[in-house]
């Protein structure tokens, strides 16, 4: 018997075990992936495998049977079960994936063995999907892809039976209201009902995502230090915490403090509300929106086309990145770096660095010096 542990570049370690009988004629060798991250505890873990696969060898051949692997149909409940709702997954990303598997994966590969998958299959769905958006396909690849590592994590199957790669995405531009569009929207909105007015502001002037607006509670609102944190999100009717899991705070700008101000009820927690008391749902915001922006002859995509709004008026105006990254809740910094070509003050800062006066002084002084080392050389 012998374990072989060797660690993976990008860290982890590749564990490789032989075990062989005591007369020598027959052997097992399982080489696995260790689920576990220091060299110590992949020892162990090795350990135990071996005395697993011991056990199993010295079994009579015939009361070993093989083991029967699922479908992906049979695979898909477990797989909701056992990873998007057991880790506590927002109700969007669970809906997602039961929607990507009901409508996607299952009509495509639901009669397929999870280690019959292989790569000509993933290629056939990429192709069955030509008509779908790049970001839509790469989801469902991705769904797949973290399935199948579930799969092989939970021993169903012992690796991945193919190699998935999404499709490359450019790097789109996108819409926003420039200064001027932004105010006709803002005047639109108030003359339309004073809740587009200030679902407008709200979007556009302190960059809240459709869920948080309708979700937003009046304690979340300080009136006097005049900030609002954005800690949950509402999706059809169920509560979690905002994108990218973590709450934020952000300044209000006196014109949507004084909204705030204006609009405050007694009918209840939440900022917004139906004529008839009931919560505001996401497409009655929508429906808003696209109102206000029809008044005002504008073209609208949504409220989120708001944050957009929001996001690149802070860069034109020459906001640092990651003031922009911390009000708009980025979880990453290479999305707030969408916006920053519009920055006016980064670029010709950076373009103005080309005729800082000490820059060519610095230059001549070089030249110069090499001309007197010249002439003294002469003499």
């Amino acid at each position: 018997m012998s374990v072989t542990i060797r660690q993976y570049r990008r860290g982890g370690w590749d564990v490789d075990i032989r075990v062989v009988t005591p007369d020598g004629t027959r052997e097992i060798r399982e080489r696995k992936r260790a689920p576990v991250s220091s060299r110590t505890a992949a020892g162990r873990w090795a350990e135990g495998r071996e005395r697993v696969l011991f056990e199993r060898l010295m079994k009579p051949v015939q009361n070993i049977a093989a083991k029967e692997v699922l479908t992906l149909q049979a695979f898909a409940p477990r797989f909701l079960d056992g990873h998007a709702r057991a880790n506590r997954q927002k109700p969007s990303g669970i809906a997602a994936k039961e929607m990507i598997l009901r409508v996607h994966l299952v009509p495509a590969l639901g009669h397929k063995k999870l280690d019959a998958i292989k790569n000509e299959d993933v290629q056939r769905l990429k192709s069955a999907l030509h008509s779908k958006a790049t970001k839509t396909v790469n989801n469902i690849l991705t769904v797949l892809n973290v399935l199948l590592k579930k799969a092989v994590e939970w021993e169903v199957i012992e690796r991945v039976p193919c190699t998935i790669r999404v499709l490359p995405v450019s790097k789109g531009s996108t819409h926003f209201y420039d200064f001027d569009e932004f105010e006709r929207l803002v005047t639109a909105a108030r003359a339309t009902d004073p809740r587009a007015y200030l679902l407008v502001l709200m979007a556009g002037e302190a960059g809240l995502r459709l869920g948080e607006m309708v979700a937003l509670t009046w304690g979340d609102i300080d009136l006097v230090k005049r900030q609002v944190c954005v800690q949950r999100s509402a999706w059809k009717g169920q509560l979690a915490s905002p994108k990218g899991g973590r709450l934020r705070y952000i300044p209000l700008t006196t014109r949507l403090a004084m909204a705030l101000r204006d609009h405050r009820h007694m009918r209840g927690p939440l900022v917004l509300y139906q004529p008839d008391g009931s919560p505001l749902t996401e497409g009655q915001v929508q429906g808003y929106v696209r109102r206000a922006a029809q008044k005002a002859g504008l073209f609208n995509n949504g409220p989120h086309m708001l944050r957009h709004t929001f996001c690149s008026h802070l860069a034109m105006r020459g906001a640092p990145a990651r003031a922009i990254q911390e009000l708009a809740g980025h979880e990453n910094l290479t999305t707030t770096q969408r916006y920053m070509h519009l920055s006016p003050a980064a670029l010709d800062g950076a373009i103005r660095l080309l005729e800082r006066p000490e820059c060519v002084k610095f230059r001549g002084d070089i030249l110069e010096t090499g001309d007197r080392e010249n002439a003294k050389s002469n003499v």
